[in-house]
């Protein structure tokens, strides 16, 4: 019997940046899904008609099944704008429009209605300045599904690097490294590459935190404090986990051979690598929570909204990805 064709749901991130115009890129192709498209239907048409993109936009029925997305069409759940949209020039009127997005789409997931969400980028200042609490797309959807441990991991091709803490200051960074927290991220994550990506024995690459991973303590004693028990604790229950490895060896192609993710200790540790891998092609995924969440591996980039100059190969690379995960997950469930 054939394969259900998955249902996947598109926000369309903060309409003043290049979300809306990545949107009408991907959809100049055909796709093995039905992409729906969550957002405002005129301000799709007016982006489309600046660009001169040829695209058909339809209005998205719920109760029918869905069919592959064809070339030049766009499928769209119509969410209107409170306030008139200027490209590059951020409103906060629309802060609370693009937050809903994500609410509806996210409970579209829970629901059963998508197999999977894909996230074009926000502007976390425009949303704060709107009086509204926002830590990133990662943390918001956890706090609505009730997931205590979401994992940011950033797959560039077969790189994947996994977060153990996201959006700190680096002075609170080793406070929040414990041996409880490590487990618990490493376990997710292989947990996430089983369900999500179909690697029955993944193979997991720990990071020290500090320089050399601590130098046996000369250079700092998380490691010895915290990341080794954690590992051993892993290593006991039966995961391929090594480390803690030094960080700035970890990434060589010998180091790399045979592994499945690396797990690095905080942002600026494990992205700067994989970004120079895949920038433009690299996506984020939210790993612990029950739903799958694709997204960009890039901002707003307000001075390129309404040119027609911004790259979707990002946004094109979290579609691909969503859909295999999508399909990875099905299977596995059937």
């Amino acid at each position: 019997m054939a394969a259900a064709v998955p249902r996947i749901v598109i926000t369309s991130g903060e309409p003043a940046g290049v979300g809306p115009e990545l949107i009408l890129e991907i959809a100049r192709q055909a796709w093995p899904a039905e992409l729906v498209i969550l957002g405002d239907s005129r301000l799709l048409a007016s982006r489309a008609r600046a660009l001169g993109r040829q695209i058909g936009i339809a209005e998205f029925a719920a109760g029918t099944p869905p069919t592959e997305s064809r070339a030049g069409r766009l499928l769209v759940a119509d969410l209107p704008l409170p306030a008139p949209v200027v490209p590059g020039r951020l409103d906060p009127r629309n802060a609370s429009w693009v937050v809903e997005l994500l609410r509806q789409a996210c409970w579209g997931c829970q629901q059963g209605t998508f197999a999977a969400m894909v996230t074009p980028p926000v502007h976390k200042g425009a949303i704060n300045d709107a009086g509204i609490p926002f830590t990133g797309h990662t943390e918001f959807l956890a706090q609505l599904t009730g997931s205590e441990t979401p994992v940011m991991l950033l797959v560039a091709g077969q790189l994947r690097v996994a977060l153990q803490t996201t959006h700190l200051p680096l002075k609170a960074v080793p406070g929040a490294i414990t041996r409880e927290r490590v487990e618990a991220t490493t376990r997710i994550l292989a947990d996430g590459l089983r369900r999500r990506f179909g690697i029955a024995s993944p193979q997991i690459v720990v990071l020290g935190l500090n320089p050399h991973a601590g130098e046996s303590g000369h250079l700092g004693t998380e490691e010895l404090l915290e990341i080794s028990p954690a590992i051993a604790s892993l290593q006991a229950a039966g995961l391929a986990v090594t480390g803690p490895v030094p960080a700035d060896t970890a990434f060589t192609e010998a180091n790399l051979r045979g592994v499945d993710a690396v797990l690095a200790m905080y942002h600026d540790q494990g992205l700067p690598v994989l970004k120079h891998r895949g920038f433009g092609t690299a996506v984020n995924v939210t790993l612990g929570l029950p739903i799958i969440r694709t997204s960009v591996d890039h901002g707003t980039a307000l001075d390129l909204a309404g040119t027609g100059r911004a790259d979707a190969g990002s946004l094109r690379a979290a579609v691909e990805l969503a859909i295999r995960m999508a399909v990875e997950t099905s299977l596995r469930s059937s």
